[in-house]
């Protein structure tokens, strides 16, 4: 098992990543070798928000040319994290058939990310 720091490279801002944020998805340059498991491990570990669904997508580097050299940019791996921006109790049946809820305390949306970019 690695670390969140590990799997989660860094926030991926563009037009459109920044307009999705509304709607709870949030886009992320991940390591190549991470599994949607791990991704949606990471973010609940580093921002605390309940992920519902992870989608992923990997770029080959592209052939590149400056005069005479050649050579490829890297491969990467992105990944549009869905977070639960209306987290709900969670009920559950205990003994004697009393219906108990437990409260969790999940972020409706990653601060980090949202108020670098002025979205207040």
């Amino acid at each position: 098992m690695r670390h969140a720091e590990d799997v989660i490279i860094k926030p991926i801002m563009t037009e459109k990543s920044y307009s999705e944020i509304a709607n709870g998805k949030y886009t992320f340059e991940v390591a190549l070798n991470s599994s949607k498991v791990e991704i949606k491990n990471a973010v609940e570990e580093l921002f605390g928000v309940k992920v519902l669904k992870v989608n992923t997508l990997r770029y080959d580097g592209k052939a590149k040319r400056l005069g005479v050299h050649q050579g490829k940019t890297k491969a990467w791996k992105k990944a549009i994290v869905s977070i639960d921006t209306n987290p709900a109790d969670v009920k559950y049946l205990a003994k004697g058939g009393k219906e108990t809820k437990v409260n969790k305390k999940y972020k409706t949306e990653i601060e980090e990310i949202s108020s670098a970019f002025g979205n207040n």
